[in-house]
């Protein structure tokens, strides 16, 4: 299989999409570094993923650290020896009318949706250009049509679409690839948390996320490096 003893960084693996992740890409064969602030959501997250292989790291990080950050690249380093691929899926959507958005909602949600994803990109940026591997960004349909009150939340998810292009650039000539996945409503806490009484049968499982995932990490798709792929329900 294509992932067999690939190595891959998820973040924001602690539940929902980025859980989905990890047992998909562990049951393709990749080794899994899962990162997430909350133990207990991790704990569970390596124990679903890791009975299907047994490849499933369990990191405790706060992406909006980059001393943290800095320390999950390091560790995946020191247990595996190589990084080949980085999802980074972790994500913060607080719903708020502009008028009311305090000033610590705006700084997490561009902490969570923004720094989160640079301070990851830089960090294992010399590990990818050295596997010549793949950064794949969570973003959101809301970064091209947001929902009122996802007014800052949407503006965050279109910066990582034009960072996935402009860094989709850069890397090219060392061999790195770089896309995003752009979900509409999944069926999350976040999501629940935010909209409680959305349609269920207008979301998509976490999975249909992870898969979308999953085929971009074929290597027959390397020069469509820098789009965007939109997964709708």
């Amino acid at each position: 299989m294509h992932l067999h003893d690939k190595v891959c960084i998820v973040t924001g693996a602690g539940r929902g999409i980025g859980r989905a992740i990890a047992r998909r890409l562990t049951a393709a064969g990749a080794r899994v570094v899962a990162a997430a602030r909350t133990a207990s959501d991790l704990d569970a997250t390596v124990a679903e993923a890791g009975a299907q292989s047994g490849r499933c790291l369990g990191v405790v990080t706060d992406v909006t650290d980059s001393s943290q950050v800095n320390r999950l690249i390091e560790r995946t380093r020191e247990e595996f020896g190589r990084i080949d691929i980085l999802i980074n899926n972790a994500g913060l959507a607080p719903l708020s009318p502009m008028a009311s958005m305090t000033d610590e909602q705006f700084r997490q949600t561009n902490a969570v949706n923004i720094d989160a994803v640079f301070f990851a990109c830089r960090a294992a940026w010399p590990d990818l250009s050295a596997s010549r591997g793949t950064i794949i960004n969570i973003a959101s349909l809301a970064a091209f049509d947001p929902f009122p009150g996802f007014t800052v939340y949407g503006a965050a998810k279109a910066w990582v679409v034009l960072f996935t292009k402009a860094l989709a650039a850069e890397g090219r000539p060392l061999g790195i690839k770089v896309f995003a996945v752009a979900p509409g409503a999944v069926e999350t806490q976040m999501l629940r948390a935010a909209f409680p009484d959305f349609p269920v049968g207008q979301t998509l499982p976490p999975d249909a996320v992870a898969a979308a995932v999953e085929a971009l990490l074929d290597e027959r798709l390397q020069h469509a490096s820098g789009e965007t792929i939109c997964v709708k329900s």
